[in-house]
């Protein structure tokens, strides 16, 4: 993997965790400094964010990290919930028995992790179980174009976990959508996947109040 490739996933990642939350700038000299390279991979490093929709580029201002307002973010979501319910409908009729039984692993995984109250670890495994789904699937593009509006969604995805209880009601969702894919009902399997991506009224309440919380505590 090329030194821009990891600086992008270095980066990509602080904005997911909130370490790096809407409009916070980016600085090239820094970044060149933090992590001991010349400004050229970090220049990379931007252009390929800045590509993801992730940060902004502005001429003679440098970069910042993109910060959505409410009404593109239900727009954002709402295109996600159609990508994995297409996704969901495509994997419960194509998906092959190895398939299955990875998603079924990631699925456990979540498991694992929401016992434990890990919002962190359950992160990681639910995009681990979403990528199955988008694998599944058996449409390169279409897993191509539901996984670059994922990344661009991750710092608010990631802020939902976070919420009291979502964790749990998550998991209680994945399983509708493991039941529906292993039954090999994929209009259930749809639906359920629109339901648990698309966040509307309390949900989507409780996600800009964390995120003013995210943001209060950047600027404190």
């Amino acid at each position: 993997m090329k030194i821009s490739e990891q600086l992008c996933e270095k980066i990509e990642e602080k904005i997911a965790t909130g370490e790096l939350s809407p409009g916070s700038a980016l600085d090239e000299a820094t970044l060149s400094e933090q992590y001991g390279v010349s400004r050229t991979p970090v220049r990379e490093a931007m252009i390929q964010l800045a590509a993801q929709g992730l940060i902004e580029i502005r001429p003679r201002h440098g970069a910042v990290v993109t910060s959505i307002g409410p009404a593109r973010l239900i727009e954002m979501f709402e295109v996600m919930g159609e990508l994995e319910s297409l996704c969901g409908r495509l994997a419960a009729r194509r998906m092959k028995d190895s398939e299955r039984a990875e998603l079924v692993a990631a699925h456990e995984a979540c498991e694992k992790a929401r016992a434990e109250q890990d919002s962190d670890t359950y992160f990681y495994c639910n995009e681990r179980f979403h990528a199955a789904i988008y694998t599944g699937s058996h449409n390169i593009f279409l897993s191509e174009q539901a996984l670059q509006l994922h990344r661009r969604l991750r710092p608010y995805r990631r802020l939902q976990l976070r919420v009291r209880n979502r964790m749990g009601t998550s998991f209680k969702e994945h399983q509708v959508i493991v039941d529906t894919i292993l039954a090999g009902d994929a209009e259930a399997t749809a639906l359920a996947l629109r339901e648990h991506v698309v966040v509307q009224g309390e949900r989507f309440g409780d996600l800009l109040a964390s995120l003013a919380d995210l943001n209060q505590t950047a600027e404190a």
